[in-house]
């Protein structure tokens, strides 16, 4: 390839040499979903979801590769009509050259991915997995297999309120803001989080003795199940819920940096649309 370009296998090597296929999930779905892998690429686009706007900004940027953290065919699909979603997307792409790259649970294993991004977006001191028992595995690109969800403790202590306050100023801004549960003025210093949807996760966070809790999609029973599961308050963690998509965009400057060393030349853009579903309020 010439100067400032590559391929699509050497671009999505590089993602996959930082973020292994083998570390996601068993029924995930990730890798390459279209595109030609000896393509040229000159420009890519990273976004956290392949929607059908994302797919015509790829487009109207000229990126030949798209770069997405969730995946466009997770829970399949028999059929792609180029007038309904992800076909509207398959067909967007493919009509103009575009490739399509996800990563999902291989990143956000990582301290290069979506949990790394947490972990410093907070300054959390000694992080250790939320999910204790995944062995630590070293990959290329200064990446290295962390786990799922973190826990540590905050360089000094704060409130429920301020935290909340602190991750609003972090995360791409939402119509819906940033959710907490209880006394804003609770003190917090022990922090766990994990990047995206993770209600499954609320009693690890208690095993781990967190003052809160962030993550996001927090549902409603799970959410009060766990506040009721113990008669005083502060007896469980606090809650912070983000909104899904804000919580994953942390990942897309560390994406967009790692590209950068390992491909000099090569033009890695972020979108410039958020994929949050919710476009406002009424209070």
């Amino acid at each position: 390839m010439g100067n400032g370009t590559a391929s699509v296998a050497e671009v999505t090597g590089t993602l996959e040499a930082a973020y292994p296929l083998a570390w996601a999930e068993a029924w995930d779905r990730v890798g390459l979903v279209l595109g030609e892998r000896d393509a040229e690429v000159r420009r890519v686009l990273l976004a956290v979801d392949p929607t059908v706007e994302v797919a015509r900004e790829a487009v109207a940027r000229e990126a030949q590769l798209l770069v997405t953290h969730h995946p466009l065919l997770l829970r399949g699909a028999s059929f792609l009509p180029a007038d309904e979603g992800k076909g509207a997307v398959v067909t967007t792409l493919l009509r103009h050259g575009t490739a399509l790259w996800c990563g999902h649970t291989n990143v956000d294993r990582s301290t290069r991915g979506t949990v790394g991004a947490w972990i410093d977006a907070l300054a959390l001191q000694d992080a250790a997995p939320l999910v204790p028992g995944e062995l630590s595995e070293e990959a290329a690109h200064g990446s290295r297999r962390f786990g799922l969800g973190a826990v540590g403790s905050l360089p000094a202590a704060t409130t429920v309120g301020a935290l909340a306050a602190m991750i609003a100023q972090e995360v791409p801004a939402t119509a819906r803001g940033i959710l907490h549960t209880g006394d804003a003025e609770r003190p917090v210093r022990r922090v766990a989080v994990c990047p995206g949807a993770g209600d499954s996760f609320l009693e690890a966070a208690i095993m781990a003795e967190a003052d809160v809790y962030i993550t996001s999609d927090l549902r409603h029973h799970p959410a009060l199940e766990h506040l009721e599961s113990a008669v005083e308050p502060s007896a469980v963690p606090a809650l912070i819920d983000v909104p899904h998509a804000a919580s994953e965009a942390l990942w897309l400057p560390i994406a967009q940096q790692l590209l950068a060393e390992a491909q000099p030349g090569l033009e890695v853009l972020l979108s410039e649309h958020t994929t949050d579903p919710w476009g406002g309020h009424a209070a």
